[in-house]
């Protein structure tokens, strides 16, 4: 069964979605973190995923009291993201009760740096964060593209050891229009023993039951949730199914 894991985005401390990585279209959701963590866990979901987007454009952590506060107040396993460039924010994202990290702009800029954490941490630890567009990474928040082919960047990753791939499809991003199905297909078919969770454009259950049907590993839901055009209810009663 395909792992439902909903998406909180923080900026200034409150929960927010952009479209297609956008600053300029933030909507706040949610100014308190915490309650929308413990209604996903009342709902019967086990794990979050957490991005601080202030870090995203910082460079470094900001939001670490919203991870530490989810984290303390909830048994949700948090995989967090955004800012991670240095030792010194991984030991941090850990120290404050993240059970994975995902290396995103870092893996594009130094490598190196990332398959010594997979070394120093664990497969487990790790996960890889691969954002595109058009079929190149972006990174730093989704404000920059890269050169990078999407194919090689896993081909590369996947070959020195990661395990677990967030991938999104950043044109598809907040948009509510469905995700990518035919690239994250493809990705799975290439890469099979990796535990792939695909992200962006998530409208509704049926976007889900698809995905699910194509074996992929788990999916990232976030404004569909706010929108309230995926309920709580609906996620549990699939889960239940399943």
């Amino acid at each position: 069964m395909i792992e439902i894991i909903p998406a909180i985005d923080i900026i200034d401390g409150a929960c927010v979605r952009l479209t297609q990585g956008e600053y300029n279209s933030k909507k706040i959701y949610d100014s308190n973190p915490l309650n929308v963590a413990k209604r996903y866990e009342d709902a019967g979901i086990l794990r979050l995923h957490c991005v601080d987007l202030d870090a995203a454009k910082a460079g470094h952590i900001v939001n670490g009291d919203v991870l530490e506060t989810i984290c303390s107040g909830t048994k949700l396993a948090v995989d967090f993201g955004g800012g991670i460039k240095s030792d010194t924010d991984i030991e941090r994202a850990f120290s404050l009760g993240a059970k994975q990290i995902t290396a995103g702009s870092i893996a594009a800029y130094d490598p190196q740096m990332v398959i010594r954490w997979l070394k120093n941490y664990g497969q487990e630890k790790i996960i890889l964060g691969a954002d595109f567009k058009y079929g190149r990474i972006a990174v730093s928040g989704w404000q920059e593209a890269t050169d990078i082919d999407l194919w090689t960047y896993l081909d590369d990753y996947i070959t020195r050891g990661i395990k677990t791939v967030i991938s999104t499809d950043i044109s598809k991003d907040g948009m509510l229009e469905g995700s990518s199905e035919k690239i994250y297909q493809v990705i799975k078919q290439r890469f099979p023993d990796v535990y792939l969770i695909a992200s962006g454009g998530i409208s509704c259950m049926d976007d889900i039951r698809q995905l699910n049907d194509m074996n992929i590993d788990g999916v990232i839901v976030g404004k569909a949730i706010y929108e309230e055009r995926i309920t709580l209810k609906e996620i549990t009663e699939f889960m239940r199914s399943c």
